[in-house]
């Protein structure tokens, strides 16, 4: 049962990680000067599957339980999105601004999304709590 809860806890974990990524990547969605100079770069977050060994699985003959774990966030180095904007302070000697590549579109469908899975998350380890609980308690009164 902890493997259970540990398995969820981690995916809360990673969507909450991914959940913060998403939300600078829209609210730099116009930043055309970063400190490190030009425009923000987005941001993705690099998740891995860690096997957790389960003896509810291996009680079952299948596969172990897959944790998901963040690797790492990593910036996008595909190139910026160029605005013709002439009266733009950033704007190049062509009077192009470079934006950053990032797709407020498919960036808020992926939160929403993300947000649903960290739901899911929350009630599946409500559940395995209640149970566990619940499992100790008939436990005690055998």
């Amino acid at each position: 049962m902890y493997n259970i809860m540990d398995v969820l806890a981690s995916g809360l974990s990673t969507a909450r990680t991914r959940m913060n990524v998403l939300a600078s990547n829209i609210a730099n969605a116009q930043t055309t000067r970063t400190a490190e100079g030009g425009p923000y770069k987005r941001r993705d977050v690099v998740v891995y599957a860690n096997e957790e060994k389960s003896g509810f699985s291996s009680m079952l003959d299948q596969a172990s339980l897959q944790k998901p774990m963040v690797a790492g966030v990593v910036e996008d180095n595909s190139p910026a999105r160029l605005v013709y904007e002439p009266n733009h302070p950033d704007a190049d000697e062509n009077g192009n601004v470079a934006y950053p590549n990032i797709n407020i579109v498919a960036s808020m469908t992926e939160l929403m999304t993300i947000s649903r899975l960290y739901q899911a998350n929350a009630t599946a380890l409500d559940t395995a709590k209640r149970m566990n609980q619940e499992a100790r308690r008939i436990s005690t009164t055998a």
